[in-house]
């Protein structure tokens, strides 16, 4: 069988510890042998958001737990302000509009970040009693200061879509006052698909709506998680994969998953410009979750992911929306370490000049090396 290599911003690699729990037998979720492993998953949960508040668990992707948060939230005709800067905060915005909401969104160019002060401004200019934000999005790299944005707007409600940046990058939930946190498995936690997440504040239950969803109604949830119960039948194999992720990722500290998601940044950033390859994302470290490319002239970037794809074996991710065929994207949050990046890099350089591109040779690996190691600037 050929060997696949998986670089995208998720799904991403899963620890074969944690795919050997998702293949023990099946067992029934309301039996006692299940439930250890569901408190103990849900205890983690809540020590990787870093909050003493409820995290309720979802069987569904990343988007059902941001469409918890609006049907929970939300009523018809209320005011909402989306922060956008990317395909992620446009979904905000499309879900906010499915519910019959008076959505005032706040559009940044793909690849800026937000301005926390802007964003305060056009909330109370908007009166919106909710706010809905990404942390990162990974269609273009930006990772944006969720803490700031939250000083800065106040009272309102606080949603950050945390899909791609939990276990990645700083998310202080208590500590930032993070009213709501939304979350996937299959992302920086290092699991399956599958499983949605929504870290809820006390002050967010208080302010929430009778919910406009039977299955991601958040009292109906909590009131079952509270009796180490699920609403419905959850999916107990991905239960027990995600239980066994966070006990890795906690046990390794998440301080240190935080560094090494940085290192693993400046290693990307300094291969790719060392091919004389032009970064879209930022280039900083606040860029630790993905690096997005620019293709280079005369390339097009469709064809140098299928090449990536089928001559080695190789999955990056393409450019979103306009940006398809003109970005791709090196994702580095999970599962990954330098040799990880290092392969990536090594398949980029190789299929652009399989492809006919002027890139510099023989640089790549050796950068990223030693911008891991801290011995160059990126």
């Amino acid at each position: 069988m050929e060997k696949r290599y998986l670089f995208t911003p998720g799904p991403t690699p899963v620890p074969p510890e944690v795919l050997a729990a998702t293949a023990e037998p099946i067992v029934h979720h309301r039996g006692s042998d299940f439930r250890i492993v569901y408190e103990r998953a849900l205890v983690r949960l809540r020590e990787v958001f870093r909050t003493t508040s409820d995290v309720l668990l979802f069987a569904a992707s990343g988007t059902g737990a941001m469409d918890s948060a609006v049907a929970n939230l939300c009523e018809p005709g209320d005011t909402v302000s989306v922060v956008s800067h990317g395909s992620f905060g446009e979904r905000w915005i499309a879900i906010c509009e499915q519910y019959g909401l008076d959505v005032r969104p706040i559009r940044y160019e793909w690849g800026e970040a937000p301005d926390p002060d802007e964003v305060a401004s056009a909330v109370r200019e908007a009166g919106a009693g909710v706010v809905l934000c990404q942390q990162s999005d990974t269609s273009t790299g930006v990772v944006s200061d969720v803490r700031a944005i939250k000083a800065a707007v106040g009272d309102p409600v606080l949603v950050v879509d945390a899909i791609s940046s939990l276990g990645a990058v700083p998310l202080e939930i208590d500590a930032w006052e993070i009213d709501v946190a939304v979350s996937g498995s299959q992302k920086a936690l290092m699991s399956p698909p599958g499983l949605a997440m929504a870290s809820v504040s006390q002050r967010a239950f208080e302010r929430a709506v009778p919910a406009r969803s039977f299955y991601f109604d958040w009292p109906r949830t909590k009131k079952a998680q509270d009796a180490l119960d699920a609403a419905f039948t959850p999916a107990v194999s991905l239960v027990r994969g995600l239980d066994v992720a966070l006990g890795l990722l906690l046990e390794a500290g998440l301080e240190a998953a935080f560094e090494r998601h940085v290192r693993l940044g400046r290693a990307a950033r300094a291969g790719v410009k060392a091919m004389g390859l032009e970064l879209f994302s930022p280039d900083d470290d606040s860029s630790a979750v993905v690096t997005a490319v620019r293709v280079p002239d005369g390339i097009d970037g469709n064809d140098l992911l299928r090449h990536l794809r089928d001559a080695h074996g190789v999955t990056l991710a393409p450019g979103q929306a306009h940006l398809k065929g003109k970005i791709f994207r090196i994702g580095h949050i999970g599962w990954f370490d330098i040799f990880d990046i290092a392969a990536a890099l090594a398949a980029v350089e190789l299929s652009l000049i399989e492809l006919g591109a002027e890139i510099e040779r023989g640089a790549a690996v050796a950068r990223a090396f030693e911008a891991f190691e801290g011995r160059v600037a990126t």
